[in-house]
């Protein structure tokens, strides 16, 4: 049977049926259309720019439910909606999968090699993309809960596929297995960290000392106006991703993409001092 509309989405054409699951990807690519309310994707109000419209359908591709929906067939924009550009060089995949709870990934333009960080659900519109950008050369995954397609990317693209030995059963197919020291000769400019915590074999992976793509181990809050991490998702030790945390604090980075939760861009110094006040909280926690 369909999911039935829910009641919580503001009238009008589009709405977010109850199969949600919450991942909070919608709110993400749509701030201010999409809300929370009584845990569930909800909009708030329809889109009236051509704008929001773009991102009302950048919300239905990253749905990993399909549940943003309108009552009525709503014309596509004559736009890329997926991937999304966050920075330069790196972009938002979309696509995002179910087995992977909705978590993001990213495509990250490199001259030697692209690479792409965590997967998407596999998807004729992305394989179309990362071809006409130059294929993938490297799949760096984060954790065993996130590798989505990879494989399928992978055989696409004939890719080296990166993981944690410890998170190594999630992907069989993976070519290289990282262990607990950092790695800096995954590819020019890109740094493998190993980040046990949330899972064992949790990495995050620096690029040029710019970019940090975390996973399900750190994020930013806009309600908190602050970097968080995640304790009820935690599933190997919060006192072991609190020592990992505090050990990150010593790399510089701007950017931080993370798999759930929001990114942010804050000076290098400054996420500095925000990731040692919360190794400090949750120290305390």
């Amino acid at each position: 049977m369909k999911p039935l509309r829910n009641t919580d989405s503001a009238p009008g054409q589009w709405y977010i049926d109850t199969a949600c699951i919450n991942c909070g990807a919608s709110r993400h690519v749509a701030p201010g259309l999409i809300v929370e309310r009584n845990d569930k994707s909800v909009f708030v109000r329809q889109p009236g720019t051509p704008e929001e419209q773009l991102a009302a359908w950048r919300a239905v591709l990253v749905c990993p439910t399909a549940s943003v929906r309108s009552e009525t067939k709503q014309p596509r924009p004559n736009a890329t909606i997926f991937p999304q550009q966050i920075t330069s060089g790196v972009w938002r995949c979309g696509f995002n999968s179910r087995s992977s709870f909705g978590a993001h990934s990213y495509f990250a333009a490199r001259q030697d090699g692209n690479l792409l960080i965590d997967s998407p659900r596999y998807a004729a519109e992305l394989v179309k993309w990362f071809d006409a950008a130059g294929g993938i050369a490297h799949i760096l995954l984060s954790h065993r809960d996130d590798v989505a397609d990879a494989d399928k990317y992978a055989r696409q693209f004939g890719a080296r596929v990166w993981i944690h030995r410890e998170d190594s059963s999630a992907a069989p197919y993976a070519t290289d297995l990282l262990d607990d020291r950092s790695a800096p000769g995954i590819a020019a400019g890109v740094r493998a960290i190993p980040m046990p915590g949330h899972t064992r074999g949790s990495v995050v992976y620096l690029l040029d000392d710019r970019v940090l793509f975390t996973g399900d181990s750190l994020a930013w809050s806009p309600r908190e106006r602050d970097l968080v991490a995640f304790r009820d998702a935690c599933w190997y030790s919060w006192s072991k991703l609190t020592e990992s945390l505090g050990k990150l604090a010593a790399y510089r980075f701007e950017w931080l993409l993370p798999g759930h939760g929001w990114f942010t861009h804050l000076p290098a110094g400054e996420m500095s001092t925000r990731l040692l006040a919360l190794v400090e909280r949750m120290r305390n926690d």
